[in-house]
């Protein structure tokens, strides 16, 4: 699911993993029957696959409490170090990018806690799989392949980027927030993907594990519905508009 406009990136702030992934994506759960075409193949695949994702959600989510803990930690030292630094800053292109970095600087403080055995699996497992169906094995290598990305984006320096912006009258951004902004956009996931075209080889014994990963998503978004609050501290803190 890719973030659009300003809302809805800042209503969807993703924690990701560390190892394999970082950040932010809740997928829709459908249990639709099995087309008399698909074929085993595709059967087994899908089964090996999402009790990968399962794996995985499961571990995120296990991690909430010190995710939320390192997100307050990140809160206190950014406005410690530049607090008011962007005051009396507009709102515009610039100040957006830096909102992008702000979710950035938040994701990669928390990337590293979820380093465990069943992140590298989910890994390894969901780059050899293929479906009949390369919609479906192009989604799964895409997710793959961003939170790969993720893992060896390093954290912005925020403080000096905002103190860089401010110091020429906010009007030239720093090439380092320029860079690293729209790439982790462009990057930036949530735990756990299954795409649509995969309840089509999902069969009712896998409905037991997709009820307890969609359990699992929905404490994840809760999280993220409360470090909404901690993002905007972190901006009025700055002085900062999206």
């Amino acid at each position: 699911m890719e973030r659009i406009g300003s809302s809805s990136r800042y209503v969807r702030l993703t924690l990701s993993l560390s190892g394999v992934l970082v950040a932010l994506l809740l997928a829709t759960l459908a249990f639709g029957p099995i087309a008399a075409s698909a074929g085993q193949g595709d059967i087994a695949t899908t089964r090996e696959y999402i009790q990968a994702n399962y794996r995985l959600v499961q571990l995120t989510a296990a991690e909430i409490g010190p995710i939320e803990a390192t997100l307050r930690r990140t809160r206190t030292r950014v406005l410690s170090e530049c607090p008011r630094a962007a005051a009396g800053s507009p709102q515009d292109v610039d100040s957006e990018q830096l909102s992008n970095e702000v979710i950035g600087a938040m994701v990669t403080s928390a990337m590293h806690l979820v380093e465990a055995p069943a992140s590298v699996k989910f890994v390894r497992v969901a780059q050899r799989l293929k479906w009949s169906n390369p919609a479906i094995t192009h989604a799964v290598h895409s997710y793959v392949s961003k939170a790969l990305g993720l893992v060896a984006l390093a954290q912005p320096k925020l403080c000096s980027d905002v103190k860089s912006w401010a110091a020429s009258g906010f009007q030239t951004l720093p090439a380092s927030t320029a860079v690293f902004a729209p790439h982790f956009i462009s990057i930036w996931i949530a735990p756990g993907e299954l795409p649509a075209g995969l309840a089509r080889y999902e069969t009712p014994d896998e409905r037991s594990i997709l009820r307890r990963t969609n359990q699992l998503e929905r404490k994840f978004t809760e999280m993220e519905a409360r470090e909404v609050e901690t993002w905007g501290e972190i901006m009025d803190g700055l002085g900062l508009f999206p």
